[in-house]
């Protein structure tokens, strides 16, 4: 039985790092694997990510504005949630400080944070955020600090991380991190240790890292694709058209594109993942490509979710789309062949059902490969 599956289910992105990660790195699971595979076996479902039983059609507000025009949308229902603050919030706030680690929770001021701190019905989720609080880059929907020469990385990251992770009985963890482009090698070393350091406490322990792009340097994909992760996990963010627009220059669309093959050809055995945020004003006919490109680069997981403005400094949102939307995304996303959609108005990069899916398909993976080998 899986006890532990990392993940956060961000309910309002707040930033780059929200979309970028959030990880669970802290949980308990009460449910038996076989009952949870019965809830995910066909991914997310439309009730997971709406807030009590308002509809689209039911909802008159204005859900669409002209990028020129200064007011901010109002906040659609299905967006609203409660923030609980259960017994295991002080508890995995005070573990985190003892170690010195940084959490894109707190980091991004994620709304979400009581009720995954607090550990509704048993379980307990965080965000570790590698090399540091502070990124290199700006990207205009994240709220994280930024600067050109952030403090050095923590050289004790890789074992305390380790340390926390193997202390809090995990099964399936995701691992994030910040853009680190004053690093020779971008962070893909500390990134490596790190995991590696994980392995070396419990090999057991499925992995995940959703990293930066590296500056196009493919050496440092390779580093960490191969440093014993199972999943490895890099965003494109927005459509092509728009990527000026709303991340930093120094990414680009066919840099994280090449970033995802890289992966997959350095070590083929790996689960790539991506994630798309929707609400820039991107046309259908640009996600419908997105999603062709990330299929055709070989990825095999991917997430759709809202934009949310973290501030009044960053982008307004263009669009709330509607649930019935994200619905009809998930089901483009499966039948191009994804093994694993999840698209809805609250869906982050590691949405809470994703693991165990994930996990599940990692195992399943794994368990064909001996049977092959004993075979032969």
């Amino acid at each position: 039985m899986l006890k532990g599956i990392s993940a956060c289910s961000l309910s309002a992105q707040r930033n780059c790092a929200l979309e970028k990660c959030c990880s669970k790195v802290a949980s308990r699971c009460v449910t038996s694997l076989a009952e949870k595979k019965k809830e995910i076996a066909n991914g997310p479902s439309l009730g997971d990510f709406i807030s009590g039983e308002v509809s689209s059609q039911q909802y008159a507000g204005k859900l669409k504005r002209d990028p020129s025009e200064p007011e901010r949308l109002r906040l659609p229902p299905w967006l609203k949630r409660e923030i609980p603050v259960g017994k295991n919030f002080n508890r995995l706030k005070d573990s985190l400080r003892e170690l010195n680690l940084h959490t894109v929770c707190e980091e991004a001021r994620c709304p979400n944070i009581g009720e995954c701190w607090g550990g509704k019905e048993g379980t307990a989720t965080a965000t570790i955020m590698l090399l540091g609080d502070t990124c290199t880059r700006g990207c205009r929907f994240c709220s994280v600090k930024t600067a050109r020469n952030p403090p050095p990385p923590d050289p004790n990251e890789p074992v305390n991380t380790a340390k926390a992770l193997s202390s809090w009985g995990l099964d399936y963890v995701v691992l994030t991190t910040v853009d680190r482009d004053d690093l020779p090698d971008g962070g893909a070393s500390h990134l490596a240790q790190t995991i590696a350091e994980i392995k070396s406490r419990k090999p057991t322990l499925l992995v995940e890292c959703l990293t930066g792009d590296f500056r196009g340097d493919l050496k440092g994909v390779a580093t960490v694709a191969v440093s014993g992760l199972e999943v490895y996990a890099h965003n494109v963010e927005t459509v092509e058209a728009l990527q000026r627009h709303v991340r930093d220059p120094r990414a680009g669309y066919q840099q994280s594109l090449e970033v995802l093959r890289h992966a997959k050809r350095t070590k083929p055995s790996l689960i790539t993942k991506s994630s798309i945020m929707l609400g820039h004003g991107e046309t259908d006919d640009q996600v419908q490509q997105t999603l062709k490109d990330l299929r055709d680069a070989n990825v095999d997981c991917v997430t759709l979710g809202q934009y949310m403005q973290p501030t009044k400094r960053h982008l307004k949102v263009v669009e709330y789309v509607t649930p019935e939307k994200f619905a009809h995304w998930e089901k483009v996303g499966k039948e191009m062949g994804f093994a694993y959609v999840a698209s809805g108005p609250l869906v982050r990069s590691s949405y809470k059902a994703g693991e165990f899916y994930i996990a599940n398909l990692l195992k399943s993976r794994q368990q064909d490969s001996a049977r092959v080998h004993t075979e032969i």
